[in-house]
Protein backbone atom coordinates (compact mmCIF):
# COMPACT_ATOMS: atom_id res chain seq x y z
CA UNK A 1 0.00 0.00 0.00
CA UNK A 2 1.47 3.44 -1.14
CA UNK A 3 -0.13 6.25 1.23
CA UNK A 4 -0.19 10.08 1.07
CA UNK A 5 -0.54 11.62 4.20
CA UNK A 6 -2.07 15.19 4.07
CA UNK A 7 -2.54 15.16 0.17
CA UNK A 8 -5.43 17.92 -0.07
CA UNK A 9 -6.83 17.51 -3.37
CA UNK A 10 -3.88 16.83 -4.95
CA UNK A 11 -3.23 13.30 -4.24
CA UNK A 12 -1.25 11.44 -6.77
CA UNK A 13 -2.04 8.60 -8.56
CA UNK A 14 -2.09 4.86 -7.32
CA UNK A 15 -2.14 6.13 -3.43
CA UNK A 16 -5.04 5.90 -0.68
CA UNK A 17 -5.33 9.77 0.30
CA UNK A 18 -5.09 10.46 4.08
CA UNK A 19 -6.38 14.39 5.48
CA UNK A 20 -8.39 15.74 8.03
CA UNK A 21 -10.33 17.62 5.54
CA UNK A 22 -12.86 15.48 2.92
CA UNK A 23 -10.99 17.14 -0.10
CA UNK A 24 -11.95 15.32 -3.43
CA UNK A 25 -10.00 12.38 -4.03
CA UNK A 26 -9.00 12.11 0.11
CA UNK A 27 -9.53 8.18 0.58
CA UNK A 28 -10.32 8.64 4.73
CA UNK A 29 -11.03 11.78 6.54
CA UNK A 30 -8.35 11.62 10.58
CA UNK A 31 -6.72 13.88 12.54
CA UNK A 32 -3.33 12.36 11.79
CA UNK A 33 -1.70 14.52 14.89
CA UNK A 34 -3.88 11.57 17.07
CA UNK A 35 -1.99 9.05 15.30
CA UNK A 36 -2.42 7.38 11.51
CA UNK A 37 -4.90 5.23 11.27
CA UNK A 38 -3.57 2.33 10.17
CA UNK A 39 -2.42 -1.09 10.69
CA UNK A 40 1.48 -1.96 12.12
CA UNK A 41 3.86 -2.90 9.21
CA UNK A 42 1.09 -2.27 6.74
CA UNK A 43 2.15 0.36 4.09
CA UNK A 44 5.49 0.10 1.72
CA UNK A 45 5.79 3.92 0.78
CA UNK A 46 4.63 6.99 2.51
CA UNK A 47 4.33 10.56 1.23
CA UNK A 48 3.87 13.16 3.25
CA UNK A 49 4.93 16.53 1.61
CA UNK A 50 3.90 19.82 3.22
CA UNK A 51 2.70 18.07 6.24
CA UNK A 52 4.63 17.08 9.37
CA UNK A 53 4.60 20.82 10.03
CA UNK A 54 1.67 20.94 10.65
CA UNK A 55 1.35 18.00 13.49
CA UNK A 56 2.01 19.58 17.53
CA UNK A 57 4.72 16.22 18.08
CA UNK A 58 7.55 15.39 16.04
CA UNK A 59 8.78 12.62 18.03
CA UNK A 60 4.61 10.86 18.00
CA UNK A 61 5.01 11.43 14.42
CA UNK A 62 7.82 10.13 12.98
CA UNK A 63 7.09 6.83 15.07
CA UNK A 64 4.06 6.65 14.06
CA UNK A 65 5.64 6.76 10.07
CA UNK A 66 7.79 3.93 11.09
CA UNK A 67 4.88 1.47 13.02
CA UNK A 68 3.02 2.12 9.56
CA UNK A 69 5.76 1.19 7.08
CA UNK A 70 6.95 -2.28 6.78
CA UNK A 71 10.67 -3.34 7.46
CA UNK A 72 12.39 -1.40 4.39
CA UNK A 73 9.31 0.65 3.91
CA UNK A 74 10.30 4.45 2.32
CA UNK A 75 9.01 8.03 4.15
CA UNK A 76 8.95 10.56 1.19
CA UNK A 77 8.78 13.62 3.39
CA UNK A 78 9.38 17.09 2.54
CA UNK A 79 8.79 20.18 5.05
CA UNK A 80 9.38 23.98 5.06
CA UNK A 81 12.95 24.81 6.53
CA UNK A 82 13.75 27.06 9.68
CA UNK A 83 16.38 27.53 7.42
CA UNK A 84 13.46 29.85 5.12
CA UNK A 85 10.59 31.86 5.36
CA UNK A 86 8.10 28.90 4.82
CA UNK A 87 8.22 27.89 7.99
CA UNK A 88 7.18 30.63 10.37
CA UNK A 89 4.61 32.00 7.45
CA UNK A 90 1.76 30.06 7.83
CA UNK A 91 -0.25 30.09 11.08
CA UNK A 92 -1.27 26.49 11.13
CA UNK A 93 2.34 25.47 10.97
CA UNK A 94 2.91 24.21 14.87
CA UNK A 95 6.45 22.22 14.59
CA UNK A 96 9.57 23.56 12.66
CA UNK A 97 12.31 21.47 10.92
CA UNK A 98 15.28 21.71 9.33
CA UNK A 99 18.25 19.43 7.73
CA UNK A 100 19.60 18.37 11.32
CA UNK A 101 15.87 17.37 12.74
CA UNK A 102 16.15 14.31 10.76
CA UNK A 103 19.25 13.09 13.42
CA UNK A 104 16.96 12.20 16.08
CA UNK A 105 15.65 9.33 14.27
CA UNK A 106 18.72 8.09 11.86
CA UNK A 107 19.47 4.43 13.18
CA UNK A 108 23.08 4.74 14.19
CA UNK A 109 23.44 8.97 14.25
CA UNK A 110 24.41 9.65 18.36
CA UNK A 111 21.77 11.79 18.29
CA UNK A 112 19.39 9.11 18.30
CA UNK A 113 21.68 6.52 20.23
CA UNK A 114 22.52 9.00 22.64
CA UNK A 115 18.99 11.10 23.71
CA UNK A 116 16.35 8.44 21.81
CA UNK A 117 15.71 6.18 24.84
CA UNK A 118 14.75 9.27 27.03
CA UNK A 119 12.94 11.34 24.20
CA UNK A 120 10.80 8.22 23.85
CA UNK A 121 11.85 7.83 20.05
CA UNK A 122 11.18 4.43 18.87
CA UNK A 123 11.63 5.18 14.99
CA UNK A 124 14.72 4.61 13.18
CA UNK A 125 15.69 4.80 9.23
CA UNK A 126 18.42 4.96 7.28
CA UNK A 127 18.50 8.46 5.10
CA UNK A 128 18.87 7.81 1.51
CA UNK A 129 18.74 10.87 0.43
CA UNK A 130 18.40 14.34 2.03
CA UNK A 131 18.37 17.37 -0.16
CA UNK A 132 17.26 21.34 0.41
CA UNK A 133 15.66 23.68 -2.59
CA UNK A 134 14.73 26.98 -2.18
CA UNK A 135 12.11 29.25 -4.39
CA UNK A 136 11.37 32.56 -5.76
CA UNK A 137 9.96 33.04 -2.36
CA UNK A 138 12.55 32.34 -0.35
CA UNK A 139 11.26 29.57 1.17
CA UNK A 140 13.33 26.78 1.72
CA UNK A 141 12.30 23.06 1.66
CA UNK A 142 13.96 19.91 2.86
CA UNK A 143 13.32 16.37 0.92
CA UNK A 144 14.55 13.73 2.83
CA UNK A 145 13.46 9.48 1.85
CA UNK A 146 14.05 7.41 4.65
CA UNK A 147 13.81 3.57 5.16
CA UNK A 148 12.35 2.16 7.77
CA UNK A 149 14.94 0.44 9.68
CA UNK A 150 13.50 -3.01 11.55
Amino acid sequence: MRVDLGCGPRKPEGYFGIDRHSWPGVDMVADLSAGIPLDDGSVSEIRAHDLLEHLPDKIRTMNELWRVLKPGGIADLVVPSTDGRGAWQDPTHVSYWNRNSFWYYEDGNPHLEVFGPAYGVTARFKILSLTETEDVNRIVHVHVILRAQK
